[in-house]
């Protein structure tokens, strides 16, 4: 890969939980990796909560990551296409531009459940985080 930016997009309709996580678990990916000038991320939601899901604020503070300031606010298409890779989260109908790579992600909304599901959810949003960081800076 060159030492162009990449940007990940992380989308979901409320941007209150799923979405959250994902774009938290990359801003620690990419500051671990020393990836901070070639790394941006965009995260957003179709129609945006008043507040991060609190399960999901919980879940992410047992692992240090601090969500409780985070505000759920709105994407744009023009924020998204300029994205190189977006996630959504199994929520979406998205149509992007034919140059934007979309992964459907397909996760269970943590909102409402418990915290031992929110964990699973969480987790499982890590792992794919660190693959995507794995697939596109495999140099590093």
């Amino acid at each position: 890969m060159s030492d162009d930016v990449v940007t990940f997009g992380f989308v979901c309709v409320q941007n209150a939980g799923r979405s959250q996580m994902s774009a938290a678990f990359a801003e620690r990916e990419r500051q671990r990796r020393g990836l901070e000038d070639r790394v941006e991320i965009v995260t957003g939601g179709t129609m945006p909560a008043d507040e991060v899901h609190p399960e999901v604020v919980e879940a992410m503070r047992e692992l240090d990551i601090d969500l409780s300031d985070r505000v759920p606010r709105e994407v744009s298409d023009e924020q998204l296409n300029a994205c190189d890779v977006v996630a959504t989260m199994g929520c979406s109908t998205l149509e992007l531009d034919a140059n934007v790579e979309v992964r459907d992600w397909d996760l269970d909304d943590p909102h409402g459940q418990d915290i031992e599901r929110v964990r699973e959810i969480r987790d499982e949003i890590e792992r794919r985080v660190v693959s995507l960081f794995d697939e596109q800076f495999t140099d590093q």
